[in-house]
């Protein structure tokens, strides 16, 4: 990957989930500051996408936003991210229309806030921008899944690229399914803004691009984090090493009783 493609990527991280599965860890505390391996699962994000050189992030807000407004307040985020408060949910294409003065022109790393994924973005990013197949408008990450039948199972051709989607059947053809981060081409955000009634990304966007979606495998960890079970596997599944000095957003963090919690059944 080279500097000038880092440089022209916006990254929108969704983090407005209502986390209702992960109930009642989630009615004081919201999904996206649950701890995995002692970090705030936003802040594994934020971290990956600061080492790729990307330095213009939004990252949106709903449920509990004081608490994450407190944590992007940090001053290692400090003109590094920006964040926008949804009152209403705007489904992940009207997040990105709602924002496309933020992200016009240039490619966006789209990524759904709520899954823990630790892999080689930077060989992601570089597959989009030197590999991927001519005539794909986007790159979607995939991976696979030990339970393809909770997941959007993805068939392809013989050039990697999607030729048809099997959204949460049973038996579907397999079990590379979409991870739910994208690399978005300028020329897709353009298409998208022309129809500003559209809201719901993978019902209303993805099936319009079938033949266009090129794909990536991560084959490190990907994990939706979603109930109670698979947060505490994910605390087995990655470590991260001591950072220097805690400030004191860290602090009031490692006294919360969900982290608490949660580094007992690490």
């Amino acid at each position: 990957m080279t500097k000038s493609n880092s440089e022209s990527i916006g990254a929108l991280v969704l983090a407005a989930g209502l986390g209702t599965r992960l109930r009642p860890l989630t009615d004081e505390w919201p999904k996206c500051l649950m701890p995995v391996s002692g970090k705030p699962l936003l802040e594994i994000w934020l971290d990956q996408i600061f080492a790729l050189g990307i330095e213009d992030v939004l990252v949106n807000v709903h449920y509990l936003p004081e608490k994450v407004f407190d944590f992007l307040n940090r001053p290692k985020f400090q003109g590094r991210v920006e964040s926008v408060f949804e009152p209403r949910l705007l489904g992940t294409a009207g997040t990105l229309l709602e924002n496309y003065n933020f992200f016009k022109g240039n490619t966006t790393l789209l990524i759904h806030g709520d899954n823990l994924c630790v892999c080689d973005f930077a060989a992601f990013i570089k597959y989009h921008f030197e590999e991927r197949p001519a005539g794909s408008l986007l790159t979607m990450m995939t991976f696979r899944t030990e339970t393809p039948e909770t997941c959007g199972i993805v068939e392809l051709d013989e050039r990697s690229v999607v030729r048809n989607f099997h959204e949460k059947v049973r038996n579907p053809p397999g079990n590379l399914a979409n991870a739910a981060i994208y690399l978005l081409s300028p020329e897709l955000l353009e298409w998208l803004h022309a129809r500003p009634e559209i809201h719901d990304f993978s019902n209303q966007v993805l099936p319009e691009f079938l033949g266009k979606i090129a794909t990536w495998e991560n084959k490190g960890v990907m994990r939706d984090i979603g109930n109670q079970e698979s947060l505490v596997k994910a605390q087995r599944e990655v470590r991260f090493s001591e950072e220097g000095e805690m400030d004191e957003w860290q602090s009031k963090f490692r006294s919360n009783p969900i982290y608490e919690l949660l580094s007992s059944r690490a």
